[in-house]
């Protein structure tokens, strides 16, 4: 059968938008769906629309909403690529900047002139985001001159603030109730904070894991993801998501895994040299296991929110003088603005470009009762 389905480019990310409505009607068969749409489990993926990378295995579930707060309502979904699963905990910030143009060119949103404000309900984590995205003539403008770390050439801005992002997956900000904790590995005790805005991350200090913090992805031996992937699992059960032996395989997705270190001098991956003292962290994430080639948007956001919080491994090496943080990843930096109220965090913005490659339909194996029935 054929199923409408829109491939979207979100920030650093790549993945597949469905409106709800040509979804299964059994929501228990979306995994098996997704896994069907983008070739999975297969390390190539060739057999679907899966891009082989972690970054590029991800889906989007848009629906109308009837809410007076937001117009729309979106699912996330990580589709693993060696692993016949699919993890709907936590969010992903890059594929969320896609959700705003998709509603809009999709009908699902009226297309305002000369910015669209559109207000997405993240049905995993249950937290608002709000998006603003240019509109020219009645449709999202894409050409302009923003660029983003990690994506060649430039946008159309698309504005996105996570407004009161705490607790989105656990329901805590401190999912163990420590700012810091430590965890035991067969080799050192490792101090570490968990903390749950926007999405849950494990954070880690680069000199206690014998890094120096400015690695770039192909620095990562396969025996250092092994110990990272180790040190996240002892999180993911702390979390409660699943036991650790299991967590690789049950919770792939969060925490997620992220190492900090002081600013430094460092070269990114396009061979730019980047300076100390344009940046407040240095940051190195893990996306399923794998390094992250720039940054998730939620680890920005859940980074930002962990460098104003008092007592955490970030707070004691972050010295904020503005409400500007500067992350510098391996692709270059990333700013986020914090919007304060009552000296109190209310929203963290971020600027991406996103835009739509390809609209049209996706054959799969097999037969769906979707909730609408296509003609």
């Amino acid at each position: 059968m054929k199923i409408p389905v829109v491939l979207m480019r979100g920030g650093t990310s790549k993945g597949v938008f469905f409106n709800y409505e040509h979804m299964p009607s059994d929501p228990s068969q979306w995994e098996a769906f997704l896994l069907d749409v983008m070739g999975s489990p297969d390390h190539r993926q060739i057999d679907g629309l899966g891009g082989a990378n972690s970054l590029t295995s991800k889906a989007a579930i848009i629906k109308k909403s009837n809410s007076k707060d937001y117009e729309v309502e979106y699912t996330f979904a990580q589709i693993s690529i060696d692993n016949q699963m699919v993890d709907f905990k936590g969010n992903c910030g890059n594929i969320s900047s896609g959700v705003g143009p998709y509603a809009i060119e999709q009908g699902l949103v009226p297309a305002i002139e000369p910015v669209t404000t559109v207000r997405i309900f993240n049905k995993n984590t249950r937290k608002l985001i709000t998006a603003e995205v240019e509109v020219e003539n009645g449709q999202v403008k894409t050409e302009g001159s923003c660029s983003i770390p990690g994506v060649p050439g430039t946008g159309s801005p698309v504005y996105l603030s996570f407004n009161r992002a705490e607790g989105a997956v656990t329901g805590k900000l401190f999912p163990t109730g420590n700012p810091i904790d430590m965890i035991k590995t067969k080799d050192r005790l490792i101090p570490v904070s968990i903390i749950d805005v926007a999405n849950p991350l494990v954070f880690v200090r680069a000199h206690d894991i014998g890094l120096i913090g400015s690695e770039l992805p192909a620095d990562f031996s396969q025996e250092k993801l092994k110990e990272l992937e180790e040190i996240r699992a002892f999180a993911a059960e702390m979390c409660q998501f699943s036991d650790r032996k299991a967590a690789t395989i049950k919770s792939p997705a969060v925490p997620k895994m992220t190492i900090i270190a002081p600013p430094m001098n460092y070269v990114d991956v396009t061979g730019t040299e980047r300076k100390a003292e344009v940046m407040d962290l240095v940051i190195r994430m893990m996306s399923m296991q794998k390094p992250h080639q720039a940054l998730a948007i939620t680890g920005a956001i859940c980074t930002t929110a962990g460098a104003y919080l008092e007592d955490t491994i970030l707070s004691e090496m972050v010295n904020i003088r503005h409400e500007i943080l500067r992350l510098a990843h391996p692709a270059g930096i990333m700013e986020t603005k914090v919007d304060f109220l009552a000296g109190h965090i209310r929203a963290i913005k971020v600027v991406r470009t996103a835009r739509i490659i390809l609209e049209g339909y996706v054959y799969t194996k097999r037969n769906y009762e979707l909730f609408h029935q296509l003609a």
